[in-house]
């Protein structure tokens, strides 16, 4: 690691106080994090309690925009009221603008929960950065996310994209500045600071990548279908209270 650099995992679901040690140990300066279908004053407060003078925790949300088999996932930083899942991708990067929030583009092109060519070209002008390498991005999936990067010429990141705590700091955003805090991060992505995607090439890495993939398979299944649709419990749901009807016209369940 250079000495002047600051090392950010980009997208992490999991933290607790392993996660912090072990991000500690593997060098990183600050974590976003942005678990599932937790309502963003949750994720804030957690974010707060597991920051301190060595690792800058970075509140965010991962928007779950569009339907279950059409799925649009933005990653938020930056955001200044709640945001909903399951509501349009349009009413999604509407209320981004109007927040002023720092939208980046995760795992692109990956499966039916991406962003494409279309969608990002469309929202060019509000987005800061496409992802170029997660763990979970393998073969095809690597290769399309690096030449839509290149393709648009825009500020590309990288992340762990963790949901097993054993891959947080799989993969790095290292910025040439030091941060000091969330709000100096979010700057740095928004502003476009120089920056390189930095990830570990070892045997493990590799076991990490595939622990990673199989773990797709334990989210999506049916229990996990039925308790956000069916049941209708999620806290991340529209007309949840805590979003006081202004998404009821924009959700798509």
């Amino acid at each position: 690691m250079g000495a002047d650099e600051f090392r950010v995992d980009a997208h992490v679901k999991v933290l607790d106080e392993g996660v912090v040690e072990r991000a500690k140990r593997r060098g990183l300066d600050a974590l976003v994090y942005a678990p599932h279908f937790e309502q963003l004053p949750t994720v804030r407060e957690t974010a707060r309690r597991y920051s301190d003078d060595d690792l800058v925790v970075v509140p965010a949300r991962e928007v779950f925009a569009g339907t279950w088999r059409n799925r649009r996932h933005v990653l938020a930083l930056g955001l200044t009221d709640p945001v909903p899942d399951f509501i349009t991708l349009e009413a999604a990067m509407a209320e981004f603008d109007r927040q002023d929030a720092t939208v980046l583009v995760p795992h692109p092109r990956f499966l039916n929960v991406s962003l494409g060519y279309e969608e990002i070209q469309r929202y060019s002008d509000q987005i800061a950065a496409v992802e170029a390498y997660n763990p979970k991005l393998v073969g095809a999936w690597a290769d399309r996310a690096k030449r839509l990067v290149a393709d648009f010429d825009v500020a590309p990141f990288g992340s762990s994209y963790a949901h097993l705590p054993g891959s947080v700091g799989e993969v790095w955003t290292a910025f040439d500045r030091e941060l000091s805090d969330a709000r100096d991060v979010v700057a740095a992505f928004a502003a476009d600071a120089p920056r390189r995607v930095g990830r570990r090439s070892s045997l493990s890495h590799r076991a990490r990548k595939a622990a990673e993939f199989a773990h797709l398979g334990v989210e999506n299944t049916w229990e996990k279908v039925d308790r956000i649709f069916l049941q209708g419990t999620e806290p991340t749901h529209p007309r949840h209270l805590l979003y006081d009807g202004r998404f009821d016209d924009a959700a798509v369940y």
